[in-house]
């Protein structure tokens, strides 16, 4: 088995990745990291890692971190992945780099600051915050609205009628 998969399960995108390798029988060996004991944060997962954030892959020689390059990569080296996953269709990838862009910068950002914010901020040593919660929160419902207006139009996935590896917020 080549490929190792770095994550800490309450990480939306470790999980997306653990998952994607799942669905799709992908082998492969998770090292579990404890993000709230600061396992990312070691000279051994910094050489892995220079971000020090999870998930990351190692793959034979290739060490890689950022979830959305680690869904693209696996989709095109994994023999037998459907192409739903990651169309061959350009214009299709396309859309799919429009959502996953955005992705991060709204939708993540906003669910992601309001948990920290509101709740999980404790066990990682950090206080509640219930101005920047209630700022996430904002960003988060406004994000949602977005996925209705522009994303979805009626569509039952976010670009296609078939799911793709960005519908995993």
């Amino acid at each position: 088995m080549a490929l190792t998969v770095y994550a800490d399960r309450m990480s939306q995108p470790s999980r997306a990745i653990i998952i994607f390798c799942k669905v799709n029988g992908i082998d492969f060996e998770e090292v579990r990291m404890e993000l709230n004991k600061l396992q990312q944060l070691t000279p051994e997962f910094q050489e892995i890692n220079p971000m020090m954030r999870v998930p990351a892959i190692v793959d034979g020689r290739l060490k890689l971190f950022e979830s959305h390059a680690i869904l693209i990569y696996l989709a095109c080296v994994f023999p037998g992945i459907a192409d739903h996953w990651y169309p061959a269709d350009l214009f299709r990838r396309a859309k799919i780099h429009s959502v996953l862009d955005w992705h991060h910068s709204n939708l993540r950002s906003g669910a992601a600051g309001y948990v920290l914010n509101s709740t999980r901020g404790p066990a990682l040593g950090l206080p509640l915050n219930p101005e920047a919660a209630a700022k996430s929160e904002k960003l988060l419902s406004a994000s949602l609205a977005k996925i209705e207006s522009v994303w979805l139009k009626g569509r039952g996935f976010l670009t296609w009628k078939h799911t793709t590896f960005h519908r995993r917020s």
